[in-house]
């Protein structure tokens, strides 16, 4: 059975920073396109970063570019999402998300992924 486990959320002010994990089970993220995805109360989830399983390159919304750094450690079956200066609209339910298929390019689109965490909390006061 696959299990993504997301973990690293809580609260923190305008400004901060987060890190963020999602261990996985079952699953080996090595080659499998894999990312990050929020969900901000009333709004659709949306593609935040994500990791291509073809090549290693990394993509990321315009609106976290420059602030969050994603990472693997394929060794620990372990991604990280390193947020810093988060702001107030960066507040959302954070799940992880992996594609069942080898070598693929992954997209910043929540129907290309098969495998999802349960979500972690992030909220950023102001």
């Amino acid at each position: 059975e696959v299990q993504l486990v997301e973990s690293g959320g809580g609260l923190v002010q305008a400004g901060g920073s987060l890190r963020l994990s999602c261990a996985a089970t079952g699953f080996a993220f090595d080659r499998h396109a894999i990312g990050w995805f929020r969900q901000a109360p009333g709004k659709e989830r949306e593609g935040v970063s994500c990791i291509s399983g073809n090549d290693g390159s990394t993509y990321y919304a315009d609106s976290v570019k420059g602030r969050f750094t994603i990472s693997s450690d394929n060794a620990k079956n372990t991604m990280y999402l390193q947020m810093n200066n988060l702001k107030p609209e960066d507040t959302a339910v954070y799940y992880c998300a992996a594609q069942g298929r080898l070598y693929r390019p992954c997209v910043l689109s929540s129907s290309e992924n098969d495998y999802w965490g349960q979500g972690t909390q992030v909220t950023v006061s102001s």
